[in-house]
């Protein structure tokens, strides 16, 4: 199976602040990949890094046999410019925290704008697709909304139907669910996992234990920076070697079951 992205020894340094300090993965095409870790063990930062967003301070990141930010002339790297760098990034789609929806543009909008900026798609053409992106992710019937006017877990779902509509080879997911409230979480979870379902290849930054065991080919563990432990759901969640990944998911369960536990009394009253 194509390998759709390749990290090779990736470093990146904010100031005297080490916060990726090696990073190697590999993710084949048509996979889900999972980071777990800790707030601050460096994944949101690799996650930006993959579509250069961040710039590495160290190492080489590849999508789809590209090597992202640089290219090479004889035998030396030189850095893209700005333009070619953003061409290559048309092709990784990225759903963040916080949505990021432009205020002023209505939900169809909001997806059409890229499609037609970037790639001179007809507004017609880009109208229809933003209608059956819509539909995909459930939110046909507000297309004409604002942002303002839709739930957290609606403007989210958006955002997936934003990145969607550039027609990515890879989508990022950062946390996607973090910023909205529990009852809104499945929503935004069922479109992810019906894309995982089509073949998308994905690398989605979570903390939803049960959603990355659920949908994810892989998971790893970042701490500290670093990719500390790797294997499949059942590897990871259920014979984990490392005793810092046994604790962090010794924390994680503890609060899940605390959260069901909360749920099913809110149910009961």
């Amino acid at each position: 199976m194509a390998e759709m992205v390749r990290a090779e020894n990736v470093h990146k340094q904010f100031g005297h602040s080490q916060v990726l300090k090696g990073i190697n993965l590999a993710v084949n095409t048509g996979e889900v990949q999972c980071l777990i870790g800790a707030s601050g063990s460096g994944k949101s930062t690799f996650l930006r890094c993959i579509n250069h967003l961040e710039e590495v301070t160290h190492g080489h990141i590849w999508v789809a046999g590209q090597l992202i930010g640089y290219q090479v002339k004889g035998n030396k790297l030189h850095r893209l410019r700005s333009r070619a760098a953003a061409h290559q990034r048309r092709d990784i789609g990225m759903v963040f925290q916080h949505f990021n929806l432009f205020p002023h543009m209505t939900a169809a909008e909001n997806i059409t704008m890229a499609p037609i900026v970037t790639k001179g798609v007809s507004k017609t053409i880009a109208a229809d697709q933003s209608m059956r992106l819509l539909d995909k992710v459930g939110l046909r019937q507000f297309a004409d909304a604002y942002p303002a006017q839709l739930s957290g877990g609606q403007a989210q779902r958006v955002a997936i139907a934003r990145a969607l509509a550039m027609d990515p080879k890879l989508m990022l997911f950062d946390e996607p669910t973090s910023a909205l409230d529990p009852e809104l979480v499945g929503e935004v979870l069922e479109v992810i996992k019906d894309l995982a379902a089509g073949g998308m290849t994905m690398v989605i930054v979570t903390h939803e234990l049960s959603f990355a065991r659920d949908v994810a080919d892989s998971i790893a563990f970042m701490d500290n920076g670093v990719i500390l432990e790797q294997g499949t759901p059942n590897q990871i969640t259920s014979n984990p070697q490392e005793e810092r990944t046994r604790n962090f998911l010794r924390r994680v369960l503890t609060e899940e079951s605390r959260a069901d536990s909360e749920k099913q009394h809110e149910r009961a009253s």
